[in-house]
């Protein structure tokens, strides 16, 4: 099967691949073709996947804060791939998994509670090229959830813009994680503006 991708994937190789291929499997089911397209510069791979596993000992903010601003931040950015993941990582985690679905049209769906559309609209917000951030939206949330949660709220985000932009300027797309294990398609907003399923 040839590349989706922009850069071709490489033979993921050595001890550490024999590994990495090995979890991949066990965690999702298969083995991302991102593996394949960071595996040109392993010492990069390896340490942004440090970095991410390091980010899952935070725990100031309610863990489906963490995932709906995450989802909203990938969404923003259109990472399929990220938004697809998260899903599949929603569901292995017992998140909830509704609202989790409800994600990418958060504006339309009846879903969310005013803080939750307050934390995806800054996602979105500290998405943006510039971000659109405004004092309003920082000082609701650090009332509401606190200044450590807020700051995990804005690393969490930042993070996964990193990790969005990189996967979309380098073409890697959703390989359906979710299917793996019987979930619905997420909701998806079309290109004329209107919510699906």
């Amino acid at each position: 099967m040839a590349s989706s991708t922009r850069v071709p994937t490489a033979e993921i190789t050595g001890i550490y691949g024999a590994l990495l291929k090995t979890m991949s499997r066990k965690m999702l089911g298969q083995v991302p073709e991102a593996a394949g397209v960071m595996w040109h510069y392993p010492a990069v791979f390896k340490d942004m996947m440090k970095f991410g596993r390091k980010t899952e000992s935070w725990n100031r903010l309610d863990p489906n804060l963490a995932s709906f601003a995450t989802m909203a931040a990938a969404g923003a950015v259109g990472c399929s791939f990220c938004l697809d993941l998260h899903y599949f990582m929603t569901h292995n985690r017992g998140l909830d998994e509704t609202k989790a679905r409800e994600v990418p049209r958060w504006r339309e769906s009846t879903a969310f509670t005013p803080l939750e559309r307050r934390v995806m609209e800054y996602a979105e917000a500290m998405s943006q090229t510039p971000p659109t951030v405004t004092d309003e939206m920082s000082a609701a949330l650090l009332d509401e959830l606190g200044a450590p949660a807020l700051l995990e709220l804005t690393a969490r985000i930042g993070a996964m813009n990193m990790t969005a932009r990189g996967n979309v300027a380098l073409g890697i797309r959703s390989q359906e994680f979710s299917a793996s294990c019987g979930l619905p398609p997420l909701a998806a907003r079309s290109t004329d503006g209107v919510a699906s399923a």
